[in-house]
């Protein structure tokens, strides 16, 4: 049995109060309570660190990058130290022949217990033969590592619906993981996607020993289950029908929402808003651009970027961001003249009872 979480930290210098920071950043990334933590440290005293083979396929890295470096306190150095990276083309130290028995010892002697993570889609046209790994294809070695693991887990929106390489036309036909592992397969979409997600999953499985809960296309429902419109802080922009018309105008430097240049919040489940990037500094929408549903099954096809919706639920009724703006518009004005009118009645009112009394008076 290979060293726990809490000794591989003790061996890097860690203090035990490190050690409990990083419990609770996991526990909190994971959704659970805070009286959870206490089971969260005793987990990673105890249980080994879960092996993972991390495969790359068809993608651009750039999900692994994101993972690195998160940012929790302690977690952008021990993130690492969670899991036991057995195996990785980009990270890991062996080439050749001592990366491949790595593989292969890993599979051999894990049977069950290792974590899978795939980065890519991966190509199913003749025969697999547009992404070879030492001499195998995507769709064999995929295959042949999916079979005894205990958890997949498809790392990026490659990986979990095809991404960039499955657009159209699709020359490769690339294919998300889900549609050739016939195994649970646990999406976590994103371009890249947030590193703390991934902290999460280990955590639920590591701890609770079962996959985190799933929305209906894979993803955790702790980061996917709401819309990136509905805690997106210009909300209260849109609801008053107050739009930037272009990244230059004064609309965009006041902070108004970014609706009607093509951001897809409105349809969009992920976590953006809330759980952010850069030891939680910021995510696109607050950088002043646009989301563009990166997180969505068959995003790249969702083009324009650059162009809002027609419409979409989650105002009442359907409504655009043009005659959203008018009828908030109208309804502001007619607020106004009802107001006038009301304060015109209520001041004639009571100067006909001014007057009323004067009169009995005299």
């Amino acid at each position: 049995m290979g060293d726990s979480i809490w000794q591989s930290m003790q061996q890097k210098g860690y203090s035990r109060r490190e050690f409990m920071q990083l419990c609770s950043a996991a526990a909190a990334a994971a959704g659970l309570s805070k009286s959870a933590v206490g089971q969260v440290a005793s987990a990673f005293e105890k249980k080994a660190k879960p092996p993972v083979v991390w495969l790359h396929y068809q993608e651009c890295t750039g999900c692994s990058e994101s993972f690195i470096r998160a940012s929790h306190p302690v977690v952008a150095d021990a993130l690492l130290d969670v899991i036991s990276l057995n195996y990785s083309e980009t990270l890991m130290a062996p080439s050749g022949f001592q990366a491949e028995k790595s593989l292969s010892d890993t599979i051999a002697n894990n049977k069950g217990k290792y974590i899978l993570v795939v980065e890519g889609a991966v190509p199913t046209k003749d025969g697999g033969v547009y992404c070879m790994v030492a001499g195998k294809s995507a769709l064999q070695s995929l295959k042949t590592v999916a079979k005894d693991a205990a958890a997949i887990i498809a790392w990026g929106s490659c990986a979990s619906f095809g991404g960039v390489q499955a657009a159209k036309p699709n020359p490769t036909e690339a294919v998300a993981i889900s549609k050739i592992v016939d195994k649970p397969v646990i999406n976590v979409p994103g371009c890249p996607p947030i590193a703390d997600v991934m902290m999460s999953v280990v955590t639920h499985i590591l701890v609770l020993g079962q996959l985190p809960a799933l929305d209906s296309q894979g993803r955790p429902k702790e980061f996917y289950g709401r819309r990136v419109h509905d805690t997106c802080y210009r909300r209260p922009n849109y609801d008053a029908g107050l739009f930037v018309e272009s990244f230059d105008d004064e609309n965009a430097r006041k902070g108004y929402c970014l609706y009607k240049l093509g951001c897809r919040g409105p349809v969009t489940y992920n976590a953006c808003s809330v759980t952010r990037w850069n030891e939680g500094t910021s995510n696109p929408i607050q950088s002043g651009h646009p989301c563009i549903g990166c997180s969505e099954d068959g995003f790249w096809d969702n083009e324009p970027f650059y162009q809002h919706l027609a419409s979409f639920p989650g105002f009442g009724i359907e409504s655009t961001a043009d005659t959203l703006g008018t009828a908030v518009g109208v309804a502001t004005v007619a607020g106004v003249a009802a107001h006038a009118v009301l304060t015109t009645i209520r001041k004639r009112s009571v100067i006909a009872e001014v007057h009323a009394e004067d009169h009995k008076e005299s």
